[in-house]
């Protein structure tokens, strides 16, 4: 797959199909267009193109501010790369970009400058200054201008029963079984490795805290998780707490992410790790001492060992 972020020096894709979105999660949903457009790419001899978008549009128009993301645009190349693109394009997006006309949209960029042979979209898509461009429109502009253009109807993607705000609400409560049945995949976390207080080493259990490399990154809910840890390309099991540390605070301090890995006991500060999700154990909780957290730790592992059988 190729990756183009300069849409000026874009050349030579053969019959360009292609589709728009910003995907952020790469889920079920998102896939059922994706697999239609390497399909059609496939009939029509030509290749799959996807144009995303970065920032996420949400947090440069709406007055909220920064969304949440499921994926960093990283994370979202590597899902997009594993589903059989041909091409991405990522485009900024900014204040002046969002006041340009659906047409001058679809005329000076998806024509003139991606050279446009097909359009799949789904079925509530919509472009332009004020979202004001939607599937009529693009219609229409497929007359003038000389593509094809195929809608992804409101049935096809309802089936699998799935959204991104699906996801963001299951990963809030630490619903992981729901997060993964809408995502197909384990939800992930990529973040550096920093340094931290030394108080699980001091029980036994060393974590490497992790500080996410997008601040946007949705993080699930606060608990101890199942985790598999990619670092230095190697794989590696633990368990993850997300949380305040109640124990030893007021539990009104920032929220810490710390994996212990087993079999583990090397310097890891400054490495990038990629954590993915496997079972919430459960929430976190206060603990009378350093001794009884000590215990609630050693059954913790043990329930992960037995989960980690299985996966």
């Amino acid at each position: 797959m190729k990756v183009h972020t300069d849409i000026d020096s874009i050349k030579g894709i053969s019959r360009p199909i292609l589709t728009i979105g910003t995907f952020d999660g790469v889920h079920r949903g998102h896939r059922v267009i994706i697999d239609r457009l390497n399909g059609i790419a496939q009939e029509e001899q030509g290749e799959s193109v996807l144009l995303t978008f970065h920032p996420h549009p949400r947090s440069v128009v709406s007055e909220v501010g920064a969304i949440e993301l499921l994926t960093t645009m990283e994370e979202r190349l590597q899902l997009l790369e594993a589903a059989g693109l041909d091409h991405v394009i990522v485009y900024p997006f900014t204040h002046e970009f969002s006041r340009i006309s659906a047409l001058a949209y679809v005329r000076d960029i998806l024509v003139n400058r991606i050279d446009l042979h097909y359009a799949v979209v789904g079925y509530d898509h919509h472009f332009g200054r004020n979202r004001e461009g939607d599937i009529h429109l693009l219609h229409e502009l497929a007359e003038v201008y000389g593509f094809q253009v195929e809608e992804i109807s409101a049935q096809t993607i309802e089936e699998v029963k799935v959204s991104s705000t699906k996801v963001r609400s299951a990963l809030r409560e630490g619903r992981l079984d729901d997060v993964k049945k809408y995502l197909g995949y384990d939800y992930m976390l990529t973040g550096t490795v920093v340094k931290g207080d030394g108080r699980g080493k001091g029980m036994g259990f060393p974590t490497a805290n992790i500080l996410p490399n997008d601040p946007n990154k949705l993080i699930p809910a606060q608990g101890v998780y199942a985790i598999k840890a990619l670092i230095e390309d190697q794989v590696r099991t633990g368990m993850m707490n997300i949380g305040t540390r109640p124990t030893f605070s007021s539990g009104q301090d920032e929220v810490h992410i710390e994996a212990h890995l087993f079999d583990l006991d090397t310097d890891l500060y400054g490495k990038e790790m990629r954590i993915d999700f496997l079972a919430r154990i459960r929430g976190e909780k206060r603990f009378s001492g350093k001794e009884e957290l000590q215990d609630q730790l050693q059954q913790d592992k043990a329930e992960v060992l037995g989960l980690l059988k299985d996966h």
